[in-house]
């Protein structure tokens, strides 16, 4: 069973842990909340969980619990007995380490993977963006984030929200907002509201996706001029040849592109090459 505040605020007084803003921790203490997270992430029979920057546990705990084996990774090392005591009997691979320098090579294709976290604030994003992208055995994700970042993962062309991390989720999967969070729930309280996504792994890693991105983030470095002056320079022709062999009008802006839009161009490219 998930923990309560009062659980995580015991078990933190008993073990001298004060929670780090530093490292973006602001612990979810709501079980309504994780179990809807445990919902989301599908059958444990099918798949391993993996988590990134577990704290104090409690959705480790429900993970496990729910049937998963859990590879979870945490940067602070204070938190070892806080998790040593709330895991044990589980199983769960608990590891003491930057996740930011994980190997995505051990979530490739042999085995079916679900990551599932109450992201960092500070990291979390591109942990997972970079895990989209080259974690080929990755099938779904269900995490919290900020509301803005999950406005910004979730967001469609033409949206004030819609930029580079729009485009790396719909290049390689289904995004969906599944609910809001108030910042009551979380200890400490963060000053913003935050909210769960799911993304469903539709395709995997592959050169003309990567190369998708590598056009992107070019393209929004200079979102508001016409695509044909911001990959001016990018793009291994004129931009003038490359854009209408992909069926893209060069007079387009980077954020009025749909992500589809950027693996026509990465296909036009390598068809050039």
């Amino acid at each position: 069973m998930s923990q309560t505040r009062s659980e995580i605020e015991a078990l933190l007084r008993r073990h001298a842990v004060m929670p780090r803003r530093g490292l973006g921790q602001h612990f979810l203490a709501d079980r309504n909340l994780v179990d809807k997270m445990v919902d989301l992430a599908g059958d444990p029979a099918r798949s391993r969980a993996l988590e990134i920057g577990p704290g104090t546990g409690t959705i480790t705990r429900a993970l496990a619990e729910a049937g998963f084996a859990v590879t979870a990774y945490e940067i602070d090392e204070r938190l070892r007995p806080v998790l040593e005591e709330s895991l044990a009997g589980l199983d769960v691979d608990l590891r003491f380490q930057d996740a930011t320098r994980l190997d995505t090579r051990e979530f490739g294709a042999g085995t079916d993977w679900v990551l599932v976290s109450n992201l960092p604030y500070q990291v979390g994003t591109s942990i997972l963006l970079e895990l989209l992208q080259e974690a080929a055995g990755l099938g779904r994700c269900v995490v919290v984030a900020q509301r803005e970042v999950a406005e910004r993962l979730t967001a469609g062309p033409g949206s004030k929200a819609y930029g580079l991390p729009s485009v790396i989720t719909a290049l390689y999967g289904q995004a969906r907002l599944e609910f809001r969070i108030p910042p009551q729930v979380f200890l400490p309280v963060p000053k913003v509201d935050s909210a769960a996504v799911s993304i469903l792994r539709v395709a995997p890693p592959e050169p003309v996706r990567r190369l998708a991105v590598r056009v992107a983030a070019a393209a929004f470095r200079k979102r508001r001029k016409m695509v044909r002056s911001s990959l001016r320079g990018v793009l291994p022709a004129r931009a003038e040849e490359i854009l209408p062999r992909a069926g893209v009008d060069p007079t387009e802006r980077p954020e009025d592109l749909e992500p589809g839009a950027y693996l026509s161009i990465a296909a036009a490219v390598l068809e050039a090459a």
